[in-house]
């Protein structure tokens, strides 16, 4: 039973972690890079040396006497996200949503004082929601305001869109939907759900949920399939040049649509996720393997992101594995 679904997914060319790690990450990632990606802080700076796009940096906090100055900070920014720069999953991350009083409001209406919000910042410093535990930095940023094509797909929070690109070629691409249980946070570990997205027109598909595959929003109601994402063209152009921008080969590209703005680099992963594969119906391995035959005749983005939408376009769906 077990033999026969393994079959079944490599048949569909479903990548899995193992084949993940050995044959692009290891192969396409030098370890030398990583920093670059592993830390917001330097991901935010070399982006903004390249003159990529980024939410605002209101303030870094690296030391305990620096709390000193938090109050000041948040009455001159009230609406910011507050998140440590090494974490990952989403953990450890706060955005206020502005202030009410002598307290500040998070997005589920929670209200929360500045020393609460001392003592988080005390606990990413220490690096309790750091990879491998290390000392961190707390990022103090603006909080980006989403585009309102996601108002109906979306419960509070703010939707990010996860762009796999290999050798500079986004090559699968999904929106992340904060749910009620994800507590408002994009993140599908936590109960997120991630919306595959047509590569050629930037149209969602139908949405991955707990590993269920879903039609509608658990919390609105409303269809996740069909939605145009706006900037769609942007949006491929700025993740095809993160490849140049980390020189990694095999990347995870995260970005936002603030409603203000448009399209934001949020962060950048050397090991991303696999469910994107259940999103979009369909396997990353031919994907994968068609960009390897053909990367070096892409010399531009413009190349890169043209060969994407003619090659990657909707697929059928991989549900019956």
């Amino acid at each position: 039973m077990v033999i026969g679904k393994i079959r079944k997914l490599n048949h569909a060319g479903v990548l899995g972690l193992n084949r993940r790690n050995a044959d692009f990450t290891l192969r396409y990632n030098e370890r030398r890079r990583y920093p670059l990606v592993d830390d917001k802080l330097k991901t935010k700076t070399i982006a903004q040396e390249n003159g990529l796009a980024v939410p605002d940096l209101y303030g870094v906090i690296t030391a305990h006497y620096q709390l000193r100055g938090l109050e000041r900070l948040l009455t001159e920014h009230p609406d910011v996200a507050i998140k440590p720069a090494r974490g990952s999953g989403g953990e450890g991350i706060v955005i206020l949503a502005g202030r009410t009083k002598e307290r500040y409001r998070k997005m589920n209406g929670e209200l929360i004082d500045v020393s609460d919000l001392a003592f988080h910042i005390t606990n990413i410093i220490s690096g309790m929601f750091s990879l491998g535990g290390q000392n961190d930095v707390a990022l103090i940023e603006q909080r980006v305001r989403p585009d309102p094509v996601f108002e109906a797909i979306s419960y509070q929070g703010v939707p990010d869109i996860r762009t796999i690109v290999f050798l500079g070629v986004p090559v699968m691409a999904m929106v992340r939907l904060p749910t009620m249980m994800s507590g408002g946070k994009a993140n599908l570990h936590q109960g997120a759900i991630g919306a595959g997205i047509d590569m050629a027109s930037g149209k969602t598909l139908d949405a991955v949920w707990r590993n269920i595959i879903v039609e509608e929003h658990p919390d609105t109601g409303h269809p996740v399939s069909g939605a145009q994402i706006p900037h769609w063209e942007k949006l491929m152009r700025l993740a095809a040049g993160c490849y140049e921008l980390t020189g990694l080969g095999y990347i995870g590209v995260d970005q936002v649509l603030d409603e203000n703005r448009g399209p934001l680099i949020l962060e950048l992963n050397a090991r991303p996720g696999l469910n994107i594969q259940l999103a979009n119906h369909r396997g990353l391995i031919p994907r994968l393997e068609k960009v390897e035959t053909v990367y070096r005749e892409l010399r531009s983005i413009d190349a890169r992101v043209a060969f994407s939408r003619d090659q990657f376009k909707h697929a059928p769906s991989l549900q019956a594995v």
